[in-house]
């Protein structure tokens, strides 16, 4: 890679000088857009093109279509109708044609003075004026001006950085950059794709002639091939973390011990085959010197948290400690109680570390940890605390994964304590990744997935419910809460103020007033985020002791909260939630042998978004299936919250429809470190520069 002409380096920083340089705050919107070399320009490709190299007749012109027309102005007036707008009539031989501005300034007019021949483009429609096109792209015609001979490219930009000038530094870019093969050309003859040069140089200056709608939507073999060459630099960097962590040490926990049987032994229920499957897998790799870098995920009840703790059992029993970290402190207490049930009666010492524990409780957590007498821990982000040491730590458990940043998965992996070795990392998550998202995003992880939900399990019905019948649902509450069932009412909100934008929402706290005057017969509790630590805990505690009927709470019992009589969940202005969150929010029911049902109150009218999300959770209880369709609604930055997975993301790519190419670059990837590793280093500096993360976490 070597640029040709100013003896500069391809992948480096552009040094630019002078009257050439942009402004300092220009070079910050660059940044922003990810444009600091003059790699970066190059990959940076059109969003859509203007086919500005044909010329139609004005009377030819088509209602609805983006067409370009040529001819001379014949009046250019401002007039008030409704609201201030600048009236243009334009015509040629064939007829006359009205521009309309509501957005100008005086330089518009100039532009556009009574005289002046010009090409206009844009979306045609119909008026009571005749044919018109409102806001069009202008361009003055010099005399013995040609028609482009290339379409037009319309770039992602922001504010402050116009196209004209984007246009003229990729196009330098493109003058002075040799873009050279970064895959060996024994690798590329089997892959059937066109040289990048021609991919990257057509894309930016495609021909008279090429389908503009077919480039936009990123089909065929030019877009292929820099999807191919992004997936191959985001896989052979996910690679490269597997390999980095691999020369790493790690404690060896073998397996078998007698506390894994113990622990087995003392279990009230016997785990599925799913589970097992998962926990031999757990075994072997806890044995080994490398450190484990294991995702667990399983839908919503399948048994996630006997899994980590038969793996922290083996850990203990290897003479090491074990740690486990969840999002809330509802979820971390859940935890908390339920393992120390099982591992107490065995002689391990189970101890709890919270933001709410007092400054005594507090300290004699950290010391325990510290001194090795406590053999697990349990808690929040209170884990990763400065304060907060272990003696020796073999295994780190993260549940909720994806709501941890890279940052805090290192920082609770980092202290190792005198162990020195590098802690095995097992991650859980109950929100389970498409197939191909798995293959792409997680390729430096070992995925197990639990396939399978506990015997006597039964399905949740969820019915699609108009808030107008909310009476309705009001008589079922009753009817339930009458036969001894506990109902869970969600709402998206605390109180009216917290959010203008969203003050429609019925609030946790009035609907906690309201529904418990219409059912005064009910004993209700009220839940949210708001509330002192002890008060959530109180509140959790008497709804499991059944000593609450309905509990009005808001999204904090979405994950971990597990009340098996709890057979009924309303949820609040459904059509507000992402699918995963409601996927997650019903599968706090339907974890005891009673039939469950989920309610699912929608305002009317609704979007088509909001119809497809709930029609979605109408028809599917599969977790996996509303992953890969909240994929497909959402695509892979959003679905994976936000960008603190700490994974290079992708911009071209597409995971649903570009499967076959994620798995050649896969191929292609493995056959590069294995025999290219400098020029598989250098591809991926060429894609992903500063972006590129190596995930050694």
């Amino acid at each position: 890679m070597k640029s040709t002409g100013r003896g500069r380096k391809a992948g480096s920083a552009r040094q630019d000088s002078g009257n050439d340089s942009p402004r300092e705050s220009t070079r910050a919107r660059l940044a922003r857009l990810g444009l600091t070399r003059d790699w970066d320009f190059l990959l940076h490709l059109p969003l859509r093109w203007i086919d500005e190299t044909q010329v139609t007749p004005i009377d030819r012109l088509v209602p609805g279509a983006e067409q370009q027309a040529e001819g001379e102005v014949l009046a250019n007036e401002i007039a008030i109708r409704g609201r201030r707008q600048l009236l243009v009539r334009v015509a040629d031989a064939s007829g006359e044609l009205l521009l309309r501005f509501f957005h100008f300034y005086p330089s518009t007019r100039q532009q556009l003075a009574v005289g002046r021949r010009v090409r206009v483009y844009g979306p045609v429609r119909g008026g009571l004026m005749g044919l018109e096109i409102v806001h069009p792209r202008v361009h003055p015609v010099r005399e013995g001006e040609t028609l482009p001979q290339r379409l037009t490219p319309v770039y992602p930009t922001t504010e402050g950085i116009g196209q004209a000038w984007l246009r003229t530094r990729i196009e330098r870019a493109l003058r002075d950059v040799e873009i050279s093969e970064s895959v060996p050309a024994e690798l590329l003859g089997d892959i059937g794709l066109p040289p990048l040069r021609d991919a990257i140089a057509t894309l930016h200056r495609p021909p008279q002639g090429a389908d503009a709608t077919g480039l936009a939507q990123r089909h065929g073999p030019l877009w292929e091939r820099i999807k191919f060459d992004e997936l191959l630099a985001q896989q052979i960097s996910l690679r490269t973390a597997r390999a980095r962590r691999a020369e790493r040490s790690a404690p060896e926990l073998a397996a078998g011990g007698e506390l894994v049987a113990r622990l087995h032994g003392a279990l009230p229920f016997e785990l599925t085959a799913a589970q097992q499957r998962v926990c031999r897998e757990i075994e072997a790799d806890l044995a080994r010197a490398v450190p484990m870098q294991r995702l667990i995920q399983g839908d919503v009840g399948s048994g996630k948290t006997v899994v980590a703790a038969l793996a922290a059992a083996q850990s203990i029993a290897a003479g090491f400690q074990a740690a486990l970290m969840a999002p809330t402190e509802i979820l971390a207490e859940q935890h908390f109680g339920r393992i120390a049930q099982w591992l107490c009666p065995l002689g391990v010492r189970v101890a709890w570390l919270a933001g709410k524990l007092k400054a005594a409780e507090k300290r004699a957590a950290q010391q325990a940890a510290a001194d090795g007498s406590a053999q697990l821990i349990v808690g929040t982000h209170a884990l990763i605390q400065d304060a907060v040491e272990f003696a020796k730590l073999g295994l780190a458990i993260v549940d909720e994964q994806h709501r941890f940043g890279v940052a805090q998965r290192l920082r609770l992996r980092s202290r190792a304590g005198a162990a020195e070795r590098t802690p095995h990392l097992l991650m859980l998550s109950a929100t389970p990744i498409p197939r191909t998202l798995a293959m792409s995003y997680y390729a430096d992880l070992d995925v197990s997935v639990i396939d399978e939900l506990p015997p006597g399990r039964q399905p949740v019905v969820t019915k699609l419910v108009a808030a107008g019948r909310r009476d309705e649902v009001l008589e079922r509450v009753r009817a339930k809460a009458a036969r001894g069932a506990q109902v869970y009412w969600v709402c998206p909100l605390v109180d009216d103020g917290e959010d203008e934008s969203t003050a429609e929402l019925t609030a946790a706290t009035r609907m906690f007033d309201e529904t418990r005057a219409l059912l005064p017969e009910l004993r209700f509790g009220l839940l949210h985020g708001q509330l002192p630590p002890a008060e959530k805990t109180e509140v959790m505690r008497r709804f499991a002791a059944s000593e609450i009927d309905v509990l009005v709470a808001t999204t904090v019992i979405e994950v971990g909260v597990d009340v098996p009589n709890a057979t009924l969940m309303v949820v609040e202005h459904a059509q507000r939630f992402g699918l995963a969150q409601l996927h997650q929010l019903r599968g706090r029911i339907g974890r005891g042998t009673e039939k469950s049902f989920c309610v699912l109150l929608y305002d009317e009218p609704l979007s088509e978004p909001a119809r497809a999300r709930l029609k979605i959770l109408y028809e599917s209880a599969d977790g996996f299936e509303i992953a890969r369709r909240d994929l497909q609604l959402r695509g892979p930055g959003e679905f994976l919250g936000a960008r603190q997975s700490g994974v290079p993301l992708l911009r071209f790519a597409d995971l649903e429809r570009d499967v076959d190419l994620l798995e050649r670059a896969r191929d292609v990837a493995l056959k590069m470190l294995a025999s290219y590793p400098e020029q598989a280093a250098a591809h991926v500096q060429r894609w992903l520069g500063t972006r590129a993360e190596y995930l050694v976490a």
